[in-house]
């Protein structure tokens, strides 16, 4: 039986960061079966648990928000993992806000339901898509990735696509050709952004060095590409 109330993992009241041009609150939704090693919200992995706090209340919450704030994005965890994310993001845009959505496209078909409703899309989008499954540990990644992909740039709805890269996970070859690939798609709007260790688990990718994984020269290639470009540093 879907449930009848959002799962929500946490929520931050504030950021002009998570939407791009508009101050936002996030909405982070419990629950993501893939296991991405530099995860920073691995506490959000698990579905099982009690909620930070009820749908309902944090709702009341956003209701006095509105007119402060210009937007609520939805994130993870992966926000569509969750049956109510669609009645959720009704609720929100019935108060006046904008809706966000951060997502790694995880369900295509679940996405597709809600994005009529988002005015703004951050597609995570991990690697080339040969090599996928290493880094999500779930297979048949790559294909749920490129379907979602494909519906968000069909969608018309703004959006960046983006990808965090440590070298132990993310080569320049992967960076390559994945770039090309989106490119291939339509996509025109993309960021390349360092691994941050904050809340990351996997001790291994923190104490490995991640220097020099974006170097000018590749930077420069993948900036090429794309209408809009955007590189963001972990110490930016």
């Amino acid at each position: 039986m879907a449930e009848r109330e959002l799962k929500v993992g946490g929520y931050a009241k504030f950021t002009s960061t998570d939407y791009p041009g508009e101050l936002a609150a996030v909405v982070f939704v419990q629950g993501c079966p893939w296991r991405c090693g530099y995860c920073h919200n691995p506490h959000l992995q698990p579905r099982d648990g009690e909620p930070a706090i009820a749908w309902r209340d944090l709702l009341s919450f956003l209701a006095g928000r509105a007119g402060l704030l210009d937007a609520v994005v939805f994130s993870g965890g992966e926000p569509t993992i969750d049956p109510a994310l669609e009645n959720s993001m009704r609720s929100v845009k019935a108060l006046g806000f904008k809706v966000g959505l951060h997502t790694a496209g995880i369900y295509p078909e679940r996405l597709k339901q809600v994005l009529p409703l988002v005015d703004w899309v951050g597609l995570d989008i991990k690697t080339s898509f040969d090599a996928y499954d290493e880094i999500t540990g779930a297979s048949g990644s790559a294909q749920a990735s490129r379907a979602a992909a494909r519906l968000v740039i069909e969608s018309g709805v703004p959006y960046e696509f983006r990808t965090t890269v440590h070298p132990a996970l993310t080569t320049r070859r992967h960076i390559s050709a994945l770039t090309r690939q989106i490119a291939d798609m339509g996509c025109d709007t993309y960021a390349l952004q360092d691994f941050r260790s904050v809340g990351c688990r996997a001790q291994d990718l923190i104490d490995s060095s991640s220097e020099g994984a974006l170097d000018s020269e590749l930077v420069g290639q993948v900036k090429s590409r794309f209408r809009r470009f955007a590189l963001r540093r972990a110490d930016g």
